[in-house]
């Protein structure tokens, strides 16, 4: 089975749209959405029509922490990301706000953990930015039966941890559209980077895509067209710096 790996969208329509049609075109035969449909951008509406869609087709989703943001805005932004939560909240229908309620924080598909952050504390949206992180994310996925990989996002970064033979996890940094072997005999840990936010200085599309059969892994980077997602920013009204993040991929 070839599974596609979107998270991080953010409200970012115009690059869930190209990653999507990109991922039909690699034959994925199932997507999976790790959290954070909506935030930051400009269209979570149209957004979550979208993938709500894709759910009732069987689609899998999950939550993340800028839909609790958008659930339930703070009284008084403080951080980045809360920046739009109110106005998010306010874009949402009450069937929409329902859906995204009732989504769960971590799933399992066969051998896979799909997760927004870390399997380790899933509701404290702990980052997988270390070995360390990743090892801890590991080891409360293993209490899963059968579980070999743990996918999530959160990061807005592609990197991909593997258990070596003294145990201890490894970091590697992919290369966009290069297959890597992950074979079901070890435990890997991957960030499958940020659909509609990128931040390494790469304004493209981030999503994954693996192959259950073949036992690869591949990070994709898509082209899609961001001035337009930025110009739709600007337009609604939200802080300049979300649409100038998108044009820069920081």
């Amino acid at each position: 089975m070839k599974l596609a790996l979107l998270s991080d969208v953010h409200s970012n329509l115009q690059a869930l749209q190209a990653c999507l049609a990109h991922a039909r075109a690699q034959g994925a035969q199932k997507l999976a959405f790790l959290g954070d449909l909506v935030g930051y951008g400009a269209q979570p509406s149209e957004v979550l029509d979208c993938i709500m869609s894709l759910a009732a087709q069987g689609a899998v989703v999950l939550r993340g922490n800028h839909e609790e943001l958008a659930l339930k805005p703070p009284a008084n932004a403080v951080r980045m990301g809360e920046m739009t939560a109110d106005w998010t909240h306010r874009q949402l229908s009450p069937s929409q706000r329902a859906w995204l309620e009732q989504l769960p924080l971590v799933e399992q598909i066969d051998s896979v953990l799909l997760v927004h952050a870390s399997a380790n504390a899933p509701e404290r949206w702990r980052y997988i930015d270390s070995p360390m992180a990743a090892t801890a994310s590991l080891d409360a996925a293993c209490a899963w039966p059968g579980v070999r990989y743990v996918f999530g996002g959160h990061v807005h970064a592609q990197t991909l941890y593997y258990r070596g033979a003294v145990g201890t996890l490894m970091s590697f940094d992919p290369q966009a559209g290069v297959a890597i072997p992950v074979p079901r005999h070890r435990h890997w840990v991957a960030t499958v980077g940020s659909v509609g936010q990128p931040r390494d200085g790469n304004p493209q599309a981030m999503y994954a895509l693996f192959d259950s059969t073949a036992e690869q892994l591949t990070f994709h980077r898509v082209h899609y067209d961001h001035a337009a997602a930025a110009d739709a920013i600007r337009l609604a009204g939200l802080p300049a710096f979300f649409a100038r993040r998108l044009e820069l991929g920081r």
